[in-house]
């Protein structure tokens, strides 16, 4: 029977830095749960599976542990992280001091392209409706957030978003999948974000991701298993 490292094959292509393509092949299944927290990820069964050296996926594993998603230990190899209650408030919070100071930074730095963006991504979101695919919203979801940290213009609170985004994205995806109301608030909270935007007022401006990202947290831990 066919296992889910058999996928790979069909999310890569060949280039000459093979690691730097495996990891969005490996990144994608760990995030939509097609490989499960725990998991074990055999550097011999994923050379074998995308046809190539086992270099490559030692690259890329370790690229993946830095985004939080592997974990690498000595003689056991590598497994897919397993993220915890305690995982989910630390990286939330984490965003929220990251987020505050991107919108801030934001506020006197927003183009006409920055909005164009925006609206872009909010029309999107406006179209959705009940049957919507949780790789969409999560697509989605990103490429809001991901504007307003370009316009915040500081390339290390971007690498800081980097080293947590993949780990973000898992939490949403499962989110996603289990509670399906996004297409009901994903709309307004992001137009507010927007508004805000345009308004130009710092305190207005962190009060209203304060709420949309600890909004985005409690649905988040009303969504996993052990609740």
């Amino acid at each position: 029977m066919a296992g889910p490292l058999d996928q790979l094959a069909l999310q890569t292509d060949r280039s000459p830095a093979l690691w730097a393509t495996v990891v969005p092949a490996i990144r994608q299944m760990i995030v939509t749960g097609a490989l499960a927290p725990g998991e074990h990820l055999p550097e011999g069964e994923l050379a074998k599976a995308l046809q190539m050296s086992r270099g490559p996926i030692r690259e890329a594993l370790i690229e993946l542990e830095r985004e939080g998603l592997v974990v690498l230990r000595r003689h056991r190899g590598a497994q897919v992280i397993t993220l915890t209650a305690e995982d989910v408030e630390e990286i939330y919070t984490l965003r929220l001091s990251l987020e505050r100071l991107a919108i801030e930074r934001a506020l006197p730095r927003l183009s006409a392209e920055h909005l164009a963006a925006m609206d872009e991504v909010l029309e999107q979101m406006r179209a959705l409706g009940p049957d919507y695919a949780p790789q969409t919203a999560l697509d989605l979801d990103l490429a809001f957030h991901g504007v307003l940290y370009d316009a915040a213009g500081h390339a290390r609170l971007d690498r800081a978003w980097q080293q947590i985004r993949s780990q973000v994205a898992m939490f949403l995806h499962s989110r996603h999948v289990v509670r399906r109301d996004f297409h009901e608030i994903a709309y307004s909270e992001h137009q507010a974000i927007r508004d805000v935007l345009v308004g130009g007022d710092p305190a207005a401006a962190s009060s209203v991701i304060e709420d949309h990202l600890m909004g985005s947290y409690h649905r988040l831990i009303e969504a996993r298993p052990e609740s």
